[in-house]
């Protein structure tokens, strides 16, 4: 009595359960799979010891946390340090691999709290930039001029705390980034405006580059101008936007992003992007609720797309909601 859809030749199980929300997944070094309860405040590790699929327990390794949602490693030799992010701050703490604990936690950097936008999400840039996390912060509001400089950015800061600055800018709310396999440029879903009705303005995938600008809150997608919040003239800017690289149907909600590579999966895969399509709480026929494939090739060139798991909005309410995906070499995906 399934009710998911899946490709041939892919199966699904239940991996762990009755967590109320989660929203980041991330892997320790050791392969056990963490989790983010953003509403319950605290930080979860969920191991699989005999390796059946199933995790065995909860171990619940941070509690009375500000919101947290941004999990990132890092290792040095056999060291690891385990980054979290809550709604005002982001912390190292030492991460025990073997007694699933972590200690010693340390800030370093400050965010502004709360507001409409109030996860933080975490991703270590690769090599040659390993020692650079990026924070992405949301926008403190639907659409307006921000205040707070860190609001509706990317922004980078040095591992060990220290030089927090802006990496990209105009995001109104980019909850979730990933690294491209071949050529490690940084991709982020994008959340669109609310209130320009059922179909507009579009969600977003954006490819970011440091020091560029994506538009908000003057444009969307293909740099539309949203006259809406600037109904007269557009000030002048110093330059154009960014346009998004693909445009998602409005009020999608995409949220988590992962490439997929390694041996263990379809050759037609390689370097293909899974995107989490939360749905939709503002549109009369909601959409969204599935996990969709980007055909790309190896240079990220966008070949297509199609649902790679749909059916969990059913006709009598709604089965889930997906928020993040974590793929693996061996062909599995949480």
């Amino acid at each position: 009595d399934m009710l998911l859809k899946l490709p041939d030749g892919f199966y699904i199980s239940i991996f762990a359960k009755d967590l109320k929300a989660p929203r980041v997944l991330a892997r320790d070094p050791a392969g056990n799979i963490l989790t983010s309860i953003t509403g319950e405040g605290k930080v979860v590790v969920l191991p699989d010891k005999n390796g059946d699929g199933l995790a065995d327990r909860v171990i619940t390794i941070a509690e009375g946390l500000n919101k947290p949602h941004g999990l990132a490693f890092r290792c040095v030799e056999n060291y690891c340090k385990l980054y979290i992010a809550e709604s005002d701050q982001v912390a190292a703490y030492d991460y025990d691999e073997k007694n699933l604990k972590i200690s010693n936690k340390k800030k370093i950097a400050d965010l502004p709290d709360g507001g409409r936008h109030f996860t933080r999400t975490l991703l270590f840039m690769p090599p040659p930039d390993e020692n650079k996390l990026l924070i992405s912060i949301g926008s403190s509001c639907d659409v307006c001029d921000e205040k707070d400089w860190r609001r509706a950015k990317v922004l980078m800061v040095n591992e060990d705390g220290g030089d927090l600055k802006i990496f990209a800018t105009g995001l109104r709310n980019s909850v979730f980034m990933a690294a491209h396999p071949v050529n490690g440029s940084v991709w982020a879903t994008e959340m669109g405006r609310d209130f320009l009705g059922d179909n507009l303005p579009p969600d977003e995938i954006n490819i970011l580059e440091e020091g560029e600008w994506y538009g908000w809150p003057w444009f969307y997608g293909k740099n539309i101008e949203d006259y809406q919040f600037s109904p007269y003239s557009r000030p002048s800017f110093v330059k154009e936007p960014k346009q998004s690289f693909i445009d998602i149907p409005a009020h999608s909600a995409p949220l988590g992003l992962a490439f997929v590579s390694g041996t263990g999966w379809p050759k037609d895969y390689q370097n293909n992007l899974l995107v989490a399509y939360h749905g939709s709480w503002n549109r009369t026929e909601p959409t969204g609720y599935k996990i969709v494939r980007y055909k790309l090739d190896e240079k990220g060139n966008y070949l297509g797309e199609e649902d790679f798991i749909s059916g969990w909005l059913a006709k009598d309410g709604t089965l889930g909601r997906p928020v993040d995906i974590l793929t693996q070499a061996d062909g599995i995906i949480y």
